[in-house]
Order: C-alpha cells, then structure tokens, then sequence
C-alpha cells in the first residue's frame, strides 16, 4: 500500500479510525507510531496526509486512529477500457492492475470467445471487486474508482451504445495480428478508449465492427499473449505518453 485509502463514512471530523489489513500494513511494514504521517486519501476524494493519533487493540485486534488532512486532488485515469474478460482467477488478478495502472471505467463485453460461465461469477458482484480495485489504487497511491459495468452483448453494446458511452475518443483496438501499429496521438481529446479482445484476439466481425465505429488496430507482435500479459503490457506502452499528457504533473 502506497496510499492507505478510507471511505468517507469512515472519516468522521477529520478522523478515521481502522484496523485489519490497513492497520496491520501500518504497523508491521510502515512501524507506524504515534505522531507519525501516513500517505492517505479518501475514495473517489482529495488526497494528502494523515497522523497517526493512538493505535489501540480492540479485541485483540489492533487498531490505528489517525487525523486526516486531505486538500490535494488524485492523479486522474487516463484511459477507459472494454474488456473481453478471462477466467475469474485470471481476472481476479488483472483487476488491481487495471485500477493501478489508470483505467476510469472497465467495461466487460461479451465477444465471441469468452466462455459463457464467466457471466455466472462470485467475482462480478460489486462486494467482490470493489475491494480489488481498491487494493489497486492503494498500491498506485490514487483516489479515483474505476467503475466496472457488464455488457454480455459484444454487438449491441458497440452498435448502440458505445457512442453515447464513449463519446469523442481516441479509439484503439488491441489484436495480435493488426499489424504494425504507429502509436496514436496524444493530447486534446480526453481520455483513451481502449478495447482489449479475448486470448487468441477478436474475430474478424468483431474487428471489422470496431473499425466501423472509428477503432484502429494496434498489435504488441506476433506473439500470443494471455489477456492479463497483454494488458498490462499494452497500459505500459500507451501510458507513457497518455498518462503524462492526462496528468501533466506526473511526467
């Protein structure tokens, strides 16, 4: 944890108090203390600094109460993304990284290859991957929540809604065999939109849907990638330049 984040209800004229892994974090890794300031912020708020005011054991449970002061605005996500989703395992890994690494808004879309099963998951209920998320933000010391939304109708969802959703982006589509890719250019137009296919890449109505609404294809090679590889790798080489040109302050 870069950032211990709280809920604003947890936050309460101006103090939090908390324990679990939070506390544990601050006390066996940070050696946190009375008097010492942590790097704090509060979910989809500011961000700053909190002091650590007692840590106490509740139960047998410890717990750290701090004074917050929290005046300074989080990075801002620089890229939403559609994701054709892998297995729940995999996803449950790829989560945290999505939020990290500055997606705004993840939109799990139903393409052709991914398996039917995936839409019966624990993991898409919000008391599943919240927290995840949330690990994510903590881990790149930012504020802001992505917001995650299900549509298992790849076609209609690009059909008909990913104008209104998505209005006036960059628009790129990750496949493996696009070809070379030039990297799109930055500035003045918003956030990325980023759609990242199942393992094996997009079927060829898929692709061709996508350039029908103003996608262009962008390849990382010839090599097949798992969709957590890819994604991470393909945030990695878009966000150099997205994320600076988003959060001028960050380059």
């Amino acid at each position: 944890m870069n950032r211990i984040l709280f809920e604003k209800s947890e936050i309460v004229g101006g103090v939090a108090k908390f324990g679990g892994a939070r506390a544990a974090h601050v006390l066996e890794i940070l050696h946190g203390e009375k008097g010492q300031k942590l790097k704090t912020g509060e979910i989809d708020g500011p961000v700053g600094f909190s002091e650590i005011t007692n840590i106490s054991l509740d139960g047998g449970e410890p717990f750290v109460t701090v004074r917050t002061c929290h005046r300074e605005e989080s990075v801002a996500p620089w890229v939403d993304i559609i994701l054709a989703p892998p297995r729940p395992r995999a996803m449950k890994r790829l989560l945290p990284q999505l939020a990290a690494m500055g997606a705004g808004r993840i939109v799990l879309a139903g393409a052709k290859k991914v398996e039917k099963d995936f839409w019966g998951a624990t993991l898409l209920k919000e008391e599943n991957y919240r927290p995840l998320l949330i690990d994510g933000m903590m881990q790149a010391g930012t504020s802001i929540l992505p917001t995650l939304e299900i549509r298992r109708n790849f076609k209609r969802f690009v059909e008909d809604e990913i104008d209104s959703v998505f209005p006036s982006r960059r628009r790129i589509f990750a496949h493996p065999y696009a070809g070379e890719s030039a990297l799109p250019p930055t500035g003045g137009q918003g956030r990325l939109l980023l759609a990242i296919g199942p393992e094996g890449g997009w079927t060829s109505e898929e692709t061709s849907l996508l350039e029908s609404k103003g996608f262009a294809g962008f390849s990382l090679g010839a090599r097949i990638l798992k969709t957590e590889t890819a994604a991470i790798a393909l945030l990695a080489v878009l966000g150099r330049d997205y994320d600076t040109a988003a959060n001028p302050a960050a380059g």
